[in-house]
């Protein structure tokens, strides 16, 4: 069962909007909100929530705004939505970052499935799809997790040395090939 969190605000390249609960199914972007108050970009960033999600655009939290940023939460919706320099002020600043290479990954591995399904000219159903991706997700942010605790360094990192260790046990067993 899915549950959906209540959205205080919203932003896209043309601006943003808070008090959006009403509009959260509209389809429309959020300055156009009728009744939503808009927001400058500056301001969008320093809003207080448990969970922040950029997801439109690379870049978006950068050295200038990261410390103004209050969340516990930071899940990359965007591919490179944090830069290096933001990184570190949100992890001195105590707020767990998830990186776009899990956070986001869930469209690629659903994308692998449909050309899986297709190369065997056999189909999964929703449910099967959902299970899969549920397993798979949720494995991977596991030993993400475990990693990151156990090195005492934050998701991206253990993200990243787990990319490399992986890459190097897979070199191991079937070696490097042209």
């Amino acid at each position: 069962m899915r549950t959906a969190l209540p959205r205080i605000a919203a932003a896209d390249r043309a601006g943003g909007a808070g008090t959006l609960s009403a509009h959260q199914e509209a389809g429309r972007p959020p300055a156009d909100f009728a009744g939503a108050a808009a927001i400058p970009d500056k301001s969008f960033w320093e809003l207080e929530s448990e969970c922040l999600i950029p997801a439109a655009l690379e870049q978006q939290i950068t050295a200038s705004n990261a410390g103004k940023i209050r969340t516990r939460l930071l899940l990359e919706g965007a591919n490179g939505s944090t830069t290096p320099e933001a990184d570190d002020i949100l992890t001195a600043h105590g707020i767990v970052v998830v990186p776009d290479v899990i956070a986001n990954a869930g469209g690629v591995t659903v994308s692998y499935f449909e050309w899986v399904q297709d190369l065997s000219s056999y189909f999964w159903s929703e449910e099967e799809v959902n299970g899969r991706l549920d397993t798979i997700m949720s494995n991977a942010f596991n030993a993400l997790w475990e990693t990151a605790q156990q090195a005492r360094v934050t998701l991206r990192t253990a993200a990243l040395t787990l990319a490399c260790k992986r890459i190097l046990e897979a070199r191991h067993f079937r070696g490097l090939y042209p």
